[in-house]
C-alpha cells in the first residue's frame, strides 16, 4: 500500500495525536512514520481485501437489482422459458 508524502504527513500526525490524546505518552514522528509503514505492509492488506469483498458484495447486489428490474419490463407472450 502506497501513500503520497501528503498523505503520510497526514496520518503521521493523526498517530502522533492518538498517542498524545488517547495513550497519555508521546511519540516521534519518525516512530509514527514507522509505525504507519508496519500497518500498511502487515494489517493494510487485510483493509483492503475487506474492501474488495464489500465492493463485490455491492456489485452483486447492483446487477441483482438490475435483473430484476428487466424481468419486471418483460412482456407477456406465449413463449416460456
Amino acid at each position: 500500500m502506497e501513500f503520497s508524502k501528503d498523505e503520510k504527513d497526514i496520518i503521521t500526525k493523526k498517530i502522533q495525536s492518538y498517542f498524545r490524546e488517547e495513550l497519555e505518552s508521546e511519540i516521534g514522528q519518525f516512530d509514527a512514520h514507522f509505525l504507519l509503514d508496519f500497518f500498511a505492509e502487515e494489517i493494510g492488506p487485510y483493509f483492503y481485501n475487506r474492501g474488495l469483498y464489500d465492493a463485490q458484495a455491492l456489485l452483486e447486489k447492483r446487477v441483482e437489482d438490475i435483473t430484476e428490474s428487466i424481468y419486471d419490463l418483460e412482456k407477456v407472450t406465449e413463449f416460456r422459458r
